[in-house]
């Protein structure tokens, strides 16, 4: 197996911050991202940068993080019993944007390193990562588009990596209480280590390059859009889907919690407002409700 070059990994996942934060200020047109950085007590740290009441995004933040440590939260362990006893280094880009226009989807990415070392012993490394859309008010060819390019860029890889990590997205944004996805998906991994570590590492570069690539048509498409009282207050509602499946399910925000990170830039995914209502049901034949009866089901896109 391939040495990991972990400082090679750290240098583009920086760059890869930068490049997002660019992307998607470009995008918004006024707003700015104010960069914060901070440091762990127990190792490591990074700088959580936030841009908030921008012209199309309400909210949004793109982390870059890198802790270690000299064992791993019992959580951890407890499923990977080989990751006992030793050190670890975990580092990666996240990112969630909330937009204020209904019409614009909320996006969520990240990629991640992960190495657990011990003297004496191969390292054991894997990459993650992906990417998810979240409409309110879906467009069948915004969709196609998102998946189209998580399609392409799977391409160079397999055939068979576009269908096992679309279907994994499918699979983990699953709100299992509310017997619904979370969004249209995306592509999801974690454990990657089944190639050499230059190739990983190329799949993992890939994913994080391609958001802007997927998202920013999008929001071009769609930032523009006039709406009014009633699809402002279904995306609140909608957003509520979002910090339930953050609290309840989201390993990250439960890794990141465990191993002693930072609350604020953890808890930088939560959206600046939401609702919930007791038992809404949306009215038959209307936008909301073609939302749970088109999209809300994993489904073929492309």
């Amino acid at each position: 197996m391939s040495k990991p070059d972990v400082a090679e990994v750290k240098a583009f996942l920086l760059q890869l911050q930068d490049e997002i934060c660019h992307g998607l200020a470009q995008a918004d047109g006024s707003g700015h991202f104010v960069e914060d950085s901070w440091r762990r007590d127990g190792g490591g740290g990074g700088r959580t940068r936030v841009l908030r009441h921008g012209a199309v995004i309400e909210q949004g933040g793109v982390n870059f993080s890198h802790v270690y440590g000299d064992a791993m939260p019992v959580s951890a362990t407890a499923h990977r019993p080989e990751l006992a006893g030793r050190k670890f280094e975990a580092m990666g880009v996240s990112l969630v944007i909330h937009p204020h226009n209904p019409y614009v989807p909320t996006s969520h990415a990240n990629v991640r390193f992960f190495i657990a070392e011990q003297e004496g012993k191969e390292p054991i490394w894997w990459f993650g990562g992906g990417f998810d859309l979240t409409p309110c008010y879906p467009f069948a060819e915004d969709v196609q588009h998102w998946h189209q390019t998580a399609h392409d860029l799977c391409q160079p890889f397999g055939e068979d990596i576009y269908p096992e990590f679309k279907a994994w997205c499918d699979r983990y944004f699953f709100l299992k209480h509310r017997n619904e996805t979370r969004g249209v998906g995306g592509l999801f991994f974690d454990d990657l280590n089944r190639w050499p570590f230059a190739d990983c590492f190329a799949f993992m570069q890939a994913v994080g390059k391609g958001f802007l690539a997927a998202y920013l048509p999008i929001v071009e498409r769609r930032k523009a859009l006039a709406y009014h009282e009633r699809e402002r207050e279904f995306q609140l509602y909608r957003r509520g889907r979002y910090v339930e499946f953050n609290l309840v399910y989201d390993r990250g925000t439960l890794f990141g919690l465990q191993t002693g990170g930072r609350t604020e830039s953890i808890l930088m995914s939560m959206p600046p407002l939401a609702r919930w209502e007791y038992d809404w049901q949306p009215e038959a034949d209307s936008p909301e409700a073609l939302l749970y009866r088109d999209y809300l089901a994993p489904r073929e896109w492309i």
